[in-house]
């Protein structure tokens, strides 16, 4: 009786350390949003603490403010809106006022924002934190970003009721630096609608299977150099999209531009949304993530629920999700990727075969119900 009690019983959430919902921003917006939106259906009272400032990709992409999503109450924050503490201010002010709050969890998304998870648990919350990722080894965080993001880790590990990981790989980081128990629960996806090729033709002359796509965060870590040096050597007339807006500095947008100036097959769309972003995940030729380091790889899982042939490199984050529905070349490789997109590209009835299984396979594997109860259960205790 108690145990039914406790599932049936409405909780009240706190979730931060996301930029902001709804958005499209990276990842762990995507995440929220869905744990979020799917949990106040539930009857849950959701609380969403957000940045305050403009879309990372540019102000014509905020959406309108409102304070509420879904059902979900949404609180803006301050923040500090300066490269290296937009992120830092904004989940400092978020735990202050969810430590305080009439909350019965604060659930902290990422490593950074666990800095101040002492303070919701001081305060008699339960508090559980989902580590998206290794931050603290992004190539994009300087000294003092790297040092504060470790902080956070090691508070998450002595004082988190609980904390998430996405890959069994993170796990075992978890249990070998700190031997402390992790728990892994994976992201989900949803089974999209597909889209015909209408917005991208008309704005990019781009149509169905005539292009190789990436669509994420143009960030050093996702290997997009890689990409678009092996990309110059293979010989096909398909396009090469590379699909997002840059995080926090323009740098490296601008050098992957260089490198790519000599071959007018490549494609920057900029930050993309909505109908585009389903036309262009709908009507590759392949998907392609070349990423060094994921937490879990929530475009991969995207790509492949569209029914897209994949191509990843192997890092465990990436190998776990795909298993053998997917082709892998090996990180950092810039010959072996040549190969395999040459490969992919000469032989059509492969890429076909893969286009085959993975959706199916994909939405039976990771399913957000699935997800959200597991959650659920884990901030019941």
């Amino acid at each position: 009786m108690g145990s039914e009690k406790k599932e049936t019983e409405k909780l009240r959430i706190a979730m931060l350390g996301h930029k902001r919902i709804p958005s499209r921003e990276g990842g762990i917006e995507v995440v929220v949003e869905e744990l979020a939106t799917r949990m106040a259906a539930k009857g849950h009272a959701v609380t969403c603490y957000n940045r305050r400032g403009h879309n990372v990709a540019g102000a014509e992409y905020d959406e309108k403010k409102m304070k509420n999503f879904r059902g979900v109450k949404l609180k803006e924050v301050f923040t500090v809106n300066l490269p290296g503490l937009a992120a830092m201010s904004a989940s400092v002010s978020a735990s202050l006022a969810a430590a305080v709050g009439k909350y019965d969890v604060v659930h902290i998304h990422a490593e950074g924002p666990a800095f101040m998870c002492w303070l919701p648990k001081m305060l008699g919350k339960r508090v559980v934190v989902t580590v998206h990722g290794l931050d603290h080894q992004r190539a994009k965080w300087g000294k003092l970003a790297s040092a504060y993001i470790m902080m956070g880790e090691k508070n998450a590990v002595r004082f988190a009721d609980d904390i998430i990981v996405l890959s069994s790989g993170v796990q075992q980081y978890f249990k070998n630096q700190y031997q402390r128990k992790t728990l892994f629960i994976p992201n989900g996806v949803k089974e999209p609608k597909l889209r015909k090729a209408d917005q991208i033709t008309e704005r990019w002359g781009l149509e169905k299977d005539g292009y190789i796509l990436y669509l994420g965060r143009l960030v050093p870590e996702k290997g997009e150099k890689y990409l678009i040096k092996a990309f110059k050597q293979v010989k096909t007339d398909k396009k090469l999209v590379i699909a997002g807006g840059s995080s926090d500095t323009e740098t490296y947008m601008k050098e992957l531009k260089k490198l790519a100036e000599d071959d007018p097959r490549i494609l920057f769309t900029g930050f993309v949304q909505k109908r585009i972003k389903h036309e262009l995940y709908s009507n590759p030729y392949i998907y392609t993530l070349p990423s060094d380091l994921e937490g879990m790889p929530l475009s991969l899982l995207e790509a492949m629920s569209y029914g897209n042939c994949c191509l990843t490199s192997d890092i465990p984050e990436c190998a776990e999700v795909v298993e053998d529905k997917a082709v892998l070349f090996q990180k950092g490789n810039i010959d072996d990727l040549k190969d395999k997109l040459q490969m992919l590209c000469d032989h059509p009835e492969i890429v076909q075969q893969y286009k085959n299984k993975a959706q199916d396979f994909i939405l039976k594997k990771y399913g957000w119900d699935d997800v959200v109860e597991r959650t659920l259960d884990v901030y019941r205790g």
